[in-house]
């Protein structure tokens, strides 16, 4: 089962803002670099390097480049992460804590 990625990969993950509606998570890792399986809720990802990476899903993968400053909305997910280019990654979390609404 996977896990909370702060506990998980604690050496890259670590928890700079948390309260009832909201946890903001930083994540830092260098080339080479592959995480242990891990969670994430519904999050907004802010990019504050560019990077390059292979994510894993079970038996799914696909490769992300993306620039400094992005911004994009992240569905919960099971993932493993690795960094497949040349620059250290950069990121930060928002993972909503609150369920998503149910449709009327």
């Amino acid at each position: 089962m996977a896990q909370d990625p702060v506990e998980s990969n604690p050496r890259n993950y670590r928890v700079v803002f948390e309260n009832d509606r909201v946890r903001v998570l930083e994540y830092r890792d260098s080339p080479g670099t592959k995480t242990t399986i891990h969670r994430h809720p519904d999050s907004v990802m802010i990019t504050a390097s560019a990077f390059q990476r292979r994510l894993t899903s079970g038996e799914k993968q696909r490769d992300v480049e993306l620039p400094s400053g992005t911004v994009q909305w992240l569905p919960a997910q099971e993932h493993v992460g690795e960094n497949t280019g040349r620059t250290d990654t950069h990121v930060f979390f928002v993972e909503l804590k609150e369920q998503k609404p149910q449709d009327p």
